[in-house]
């Protein structure tokens, strides 16, 4: 008889008030797989993983066709899933787009709602408001000119995208003489309780702070946040990715430039900078470019990808009085350019994209010291961005 952990016992019920618990069995989950399209890819692929092994099915449940849907975002119901279409000059599609697709609440196979366009290019990252009726959806734009731009996009009831609604444009550092002589959104999340907006602006070195009112403005739900509009970082440093801890009493930001990981108070939408914690080891003469991060399920250690030369996923620990970092341990992802991971619906697993390697690299966790152990599979997989589970924390 397998043993039922606390883990499991907590992923079982999250998966029994899912609507897809008819398409899952208590040992296998559907993983929502994002890639580039340049390649063989052919778009969002959806296979089975198996808890149990640790082993993702040989072949996919669904391909679905789409231009470079290279992040996810579930709707807070998970009825529909919203894919990043990041194309862009030199692709077969130069524009950018953001695509609508209804999920099925029995299989988990996906159906194309519609699709518009982002107004800008290079489409990375989206997310979706606490609420399900906007998304805010980042625009990083390799090119200086027209440069990154941060859009938001409404939401019908039915999951049917509208055009974008919403434009704000971000001043760049010019630290880097190649990398920031424009801006370039690489992601925006909300805080934690729905009243505001982060954009990280990689190429102007700052997080620019949104108030988010939809109730009073919803077409146009964006203003600046008076009392801080925004978080000044250090030149060159290229901030790229931002998270909550389970509190929300502090949250976690990539430096992509300066491979590390920062660590914010934060209040009422207000974030107040006290840790700086770099991602390679002492004396590490490679190249560093910070990427992915997330907290565990249990909120007690946190997560990052650091690709160039480094390839590994390093393990921090929370503390619990002030959210402070340390690093545990970091481990080779065994590939190339770790873009995103995330954690298997029993946390007992780490599922790695590894881009440029072109593979999918799953990973044993133990729950007690945070730390990975063994690879279990290295499934083959052109170009993997993002990797999303319905029941991912």
């Amino acid at each position: 008889m397998t043993k039922t952990t606390p883990q499991r016992a907590a992923a079982v019920c999250l998966l029994a008030a899912l609507p897809f618990a008819g398409m899952a069995t208590e040992n296998t989950y559907p993983l929502w797989i994002g890639s580039y399209t340049a390649g063989p890819s052919e778009g969002i692929y959806i296979h089975n993983f198996d808890s149990r092994s640790g082993t993702l099915s040989r072949e996919p449940l669904q391909v679905v066709k789409t231009e470079n849907p290279s992040w996810l975002a579930f709707s807070p119901d998970r009825k529909y899933l919203f894919a990043v279409n990041e194309n862009g000059p030199g692709q077969l599609d130069i524009v950018g787009r953001v695509t609508s697709f209804r999920v099925d609440t029995t299989k988990g196979s996906l159906e194309k709602i519609n699709e518009v366009k982002s107004l800008g290019s290079e489409t990375t990252h989206l997310s979706v408001s606490h609420d399900g009726t906007h998304l805010f959806v980042s625009n990083y734009s390799v090119a200086a000119d027209p440069g990154g731009t941060l859009v938001v996009i409404p939401v019908d009831a039915d999951g049917r995208l509208q055009p974008v609604s919403q434009v704000k444009t971000h001043r760049a550092s010019q630290a880097h003489p190649e990398r920031q002589q424009s801006p370039h959104v690489h992601s925006a999340v909300e805080s934690p309780d729905g009243r505001y907006v982060f954009a990280q602006d990689l190429g102007a070195d700052r997080i620019y702070v949104y108030r988010y009112d939809p109730v009073a403005h919803p077409e146009h739900p964006l203003s600046a946040n008076e009392a801080q509009p925004f978080v000044e970082l250090p030149p060159g440093s290229g901030p790229r990715h931002l998270v909550f801890g389970r509190d929300g009493k502090q949250a976690y930001l990539t430096l992509e430039m300066q491979g590390s990981v920062a660590v914010f108070d934060y209040a009422d939408g207000k974030l107040t900078l006290k840790q700086s914690v770099p991602l390679t080891a002492e004396g590490f003469q490679g190249q560093s470019k910070a990427a992915a991060l997330h907290v565990s399920p249990d909120g007690r250690f946190l997560y990052a990808t650091n690709r160039g030369t480094a390839n590994e996923l390093v393990v921090l620990r929370i503390d619990p009085d002030d959210g402070r970092l340390s690093v545990v341990s970091r481990h080779s992802v065994q590939g190339e350019e770790p873009r995103e991971f995330t954690f298997d619906p029993t946390g007992r697993f780490i599922l790695v994209a590894n881009q440029n390697s072109n593979a999918i690299v799953v990973m044993e966790r133990d729950p007690d010291t945070g730390k990975a152990g063994r690879i279990t599979q290295s499934l083959p997989f052109p170009s993997p961005s993002d990797l999303k589970f319905a029941t991912s924390p």
